[in-house]
């Protein structure tokens, strides 16, 4: 039966990842075209937010009493883009694809960031208030932008199925294969332990789940970055050969493992997108929690998200493996791959400390990707008794991962993230002008030294906003 499952997710894939592709590109582009390529232009005032070096205002202080803080909602969602896939999903690309799929995966995360930006900037517009928080995403600005509730019914459902159940099953198995390998763990056993970390975290509400992920997302990042720098310079004389390669193999110039440059691209785009989720509609979730001034801070905090994750710690994994000199066609594949590689530089502890970061990385994205269910959950339903059952559910879809067969997983991640990321991708080629005309009022504040400051009547016609109204002082 999971053969014939198998196949016919495949089939699927194969032809749906063609239209998603363009869609992807088209997206992308008009919008670094509409907002002046902001992911790049802006990267100095991202930073500024990033650091904390903004300005507090008054409605700061007044906002900054709910929600999270914009570096928890930015680390929130780093925690569920930075997982396996990039260590795992990165050594599949390259094992399918050739060296080229990495340079595709650089193309698709400069192309993205712009869509990340305007989808992130679209759920805080449209934010709604929850008690002493705050939350939204693609549903919610579905509901009161386009007044399709139906629409946000069915993206709710999709990304509570895809990143609740599907993706957690991803990441528990890479986490049962790399501890199976290592310490010769039975998957029930690995699928337990996770299993039981992620009720301890997610019982305690949005506001643990960030707590835990600004703690977990900058050590884990940064370690294995380090480390990947570490064997970047242990290699300092061959990185023009790396990136030769690379970029000889993206082009069709030298042949990839699965046939030419078609295999580079289409692994390089699916197992980019997979690990950056640009333009997916998933990290959105996460960035409409934060308290901010304006909805363009956490906008370009969340686009710049998408280069930490592909630029930085994809990139870290595809040099890894690359210096190494392993075969990436042999029968080494997913995490393994990853682990031989790193072993192969540094020696066998490598295989300790990969073991470690996947755990840390497979966990905080269980967090992160638990957390955008339950968002969309709410959206649909106020009962307990649903939240209840989802959780129970993400539970068992996180056993199931741990002794599922790694090919199946992954591909019917790859048919859900795409069913997403097409819903998304229209909407927000839609909505698109609002974001837009946000980004100028930011632009025009900062330009005339002010910390900006955003409200719903600052875009003529915008409708149905529940958190940017002035308050009588500021009339």
């Amino acid at each position: 039966m999971f053969d014939r499952l198998q196949e016919w997710v495949a089939i699927f894939n194969e032809y749906w990842y063609l239209m998603l592709i363009f869609i992807l590109i088209v997206v992308g582009l008009m919008f670094s075209i509409r907002t002046r390529f902001v992911q790049l232009s802006a990267i100095g005032e991202t930073f500024r937010l990033i650091t904390g070096r903004e300005r507090e205002t008054e409605s700061d202080k007044d906002k900054g009493k709910t929600g999270v803080s914009s570096f928890q909602a930015f680390a929130m969602s780093t925690a569920s883009r930075v997982g396996t896939g990039n260590l795992a999903g990165v050594a599949i690309a390259i094992s399918l694809g050739g060296p080229g799929a990495v340079f595709w995966m650089w193309v698709i995360a400069i192309i993205g960031s712009a869509s990340a930006f305007v989808e992130s900037t679209l759920a805080q517009i449209y934010k709604v208030r929850d008690g002493n928080a705050f939350r939204g995403g693609p549903a919610y600005y579905m509901e009161k932008a386009l007044n399709a509730r139906w629409l946000g019914i069915i993206f709710a459902i999709l990304i509570t199925f895809s990143f609740g159940f599907v993706f957690n099953s991803v990441q528990a198995n890479t986490v049962s294969a790399a501890f199976g390998d290592l310490f010769g763990f039975s998957p029930w056993a690995m699928g337990a332990t996770l299993a039981v970390l992620v009720v301890l975290t997610i019982f305690g509400g949005v506001h643990r789940i960030a707590k835990v992920s600004a703690v977990i997302v900058p050590i884990m990042a940064l370690g294995y970055i380090g480390i990947a720098l570490f064997v970047i310079m242990l290699n300092f004389d061959r990185i023009p050969e790396v990136f030769s390669s690379i970029i000889r193999n993206a082009f069709g110039f030298e042949e990839a493992v699965a046939g030419g440059i078609g295999a580079a691209i289409m692994n390089g785009i699916k197992r980019g997108l997979f690990s950056n989720e640009a333009g997916m509609g998933s990290a959105p979730n996460a960035a409409a929690t934060a308290a901010v001034s304006h909805p363009v801070k956490q906008g370009l905090i969340q686009s710049f998200g998408v280069f930490v994750d592909t630029l930085l710690v994809c990139s870290s994994t595809a040099f890894i493996i690359l210096f190494s000199g392993i075969s990436t066609s042999g029968d080494l594949n997913g995490i393994q791959l990853t682990q031989h590689a790193l072993a192969a530089e540094i020696g066998g502890w490598a295989h300790y400390f990969i073991g470690f970061a996947i755990f840390l990385f497979a966990f905080s994205s269980l967090i992160g990707n638990y957390y955008y269910g339950q968002s969309n959950i709410e959206f649909i339903t106020k009962s307990k008794g649903w939240m209840f059952a989802y959780r129970i559910g993400v539970v068992l879809m996180v056993l199931f991962g741990s002794v599922a067969k790694i090919t199946l997983v992954w591909d019917m991640a790859d048919m859900f993230m795409g069913l997403m990321a097409f819903i998304n991708l229209i909407v927000i080629f839609i909505l698109g002008k609002i974001a837009v005309a946000a980004l100028r009022d930011y632009s025009k504040q900062r330009k005339e030294g002010k910390e900006p400051q955003f409200y719903a009547d600052t875009i003529p016609g915008l409708k149905h906003v529940e958190c940017w109204e002035r308050r009588p002082s500021e009339s």
